[in-house]
């Protein structure tokens, strides 16, 4: 497996974006984790070749090809990260698994509805389904379950919450909603990565023994005629 990136490697990827992605409307670290998790939950695969241009914004252009196979190396690294945090079971996840999104110092101490919180990373995420939006539309069609975690997401995005009825003025999203949601943000992707393997998984199609003649002893040992009872 894997290892994932260590506090100092995070850090230089976090330093990168700002410097290269961010001014060119790429993605800062929060955001580029919320796409992430998106990827490696998508219902259909997407290459690196599609998903690592829009992080950039500009696809800069780097020294030399060791520092492009550096920042290649990076980006893997923060992958299997979002892949290893939605594939967790467990009752409470690891700290080195947590999203990686900002929060005040002492998150509970704060209560300031203006504070964004969750917003750069739900930002993200729906870039990533962006990316395979027919197939995420056909999930969403057909499990209420995962429109619901959608909607929550995009509370988080807006920092607004809908009414059922279009005309009512949405709703504020408080800070306590907020920290809510992103509490939640592991059961969620997990939830989707269980999914998502059930839904990539053949099915080995059922096998029918050949129907008896209609006059022929009954398979079910009843001593009956096939057409007398159970073909009746």
């Amino acid at each position: 497996m894997p290892s994932l990136p260590d506090d100092d490697a995070i850090e230089r990827l976090a330093q990168l974006l700002e410097q290269r992605a961010v001014p060119f409307r790429g993605f800062n670290l929060e955001a580029l984790d919320g796409y992430l998790s998106a990827l490696v939950l998508s219902p259909e695969p997407v290459p690196a070749a599609e998903w690592q241009p829009p992080v950039w914004g500009s696809p800069p252009r780097w020294d030399s090809a060791d520092e492009a196979a550096q920042v290649d190396a990076l980006l893997q690294d923060q992958w299997h990260l979002a892949t290893q945090r939605v594939c967790f079971e467990g009752d409470e996840l690891p700290e080195l698994l947590a999203p990686l999104l900002w929060l005040p110092e002492d998150p509970e101490a704060e209560d300031d509805d203006a504070l964004d919180v969750g917003r750069d990373w739900a930002f993200g995420f729906f870039r990533g389904v962006e990316l395979r939006e027919a197939a995420w539309e056909r999930w969403l069609d057909a499990n209420d379950w995962v429109d619901a975690i959608f909607v929550l997401l995009d509370q988080l995005a807006s920092g607004e919450i809908l009414a059922e009825d279009p005309t009512v003025t949405p709703t504020p999203i408080s800070y306590r909603q907020r920290l809510d949601i992103i509490g939640s943000l592991p059961a969620m992707l997990a939830d989707l990565q269980r999914h998502r393997i059930d839904a990539l998984t053949p099915r080995e199609p059922l096998r029918r023994d050949a129907t008896p003649e209609r006059n022929a002893p009954c398979p079910c040992g009843s001593g009956r005629k096939f057409k007398k009872c159970c073909g009746a």
